[in-house]
């Protein structure tokens, strides 16, 4: 039976160009807000912390470690 992933986080791997979905769902969390992100709006992350940002200024701060 297939399930449908809407409003379920998904489980994802980070690549350095893209991110491989390990678990159906439609949305990951911010590492540093917790604002919900659409897979579809997901732009910035971090390989090395496998971490998804909501956007690039709060990207940007984490990785210079200021959050």
């Amino acid at each position: 039976m297939l399930m449908n992933p809407a409003n379920r986080l998904a489980r994802l791997h980070y690549l350095p160009s893209h991110f491989r979905q390990l678990s159906g769902g439609d949305h990951v969390v911010c590492a540093v807000s917790g604002a919900r992100i659409e897979l579809d709006m997901l732009r910035y992350w971090s390989v090395e912390h496998q971490e998804a940002y909501a956007t690039a200024e709060i990207a940007t701060r984490r990785l210079l470690g200021k959050e």
